[in-house]
């Protein structure tokens, strides 16, 4: 998903907030690596961790309040109908 700049876009366009997202884009399997590497001693504690995150790029929302708020009522709407 991280990877699709549309999808990116649009998360920071209907969340109306920055979206950032990482050089590395196989969060979850960074994750479960440093787990077992913190729990077995090789890799450095959560701060030491975090230290190595960098960004690849920030996005910002641009989307005006009305059309935002059209398109989360359609996507509510089709939530709604979905579950009927």
């Amino acid at each position: 998903m991280v990877a699709s700049d549309w999808t990116m876009q649009r998360l920071a366009d209907i969340l109306n907030r920055s979206v950032n997202r990482p050089e590395v884009l196989e969060t979850t399997a960074l994750g479960a690596a440093w787990l077992a590497g913190m729990h077995s001693g090789i890799w450095p504690d959560e701060r030491g961790f975090a230290a190595t995150w960098k960004l690849d790029r920030c996005f910002e929302p641009t989307l005006d309040a009305d059309t935002r708020l059209r398109l989360i009522t359609g996507w509510r709407d089709a939530v709604r109908r979905t579950l009927s």
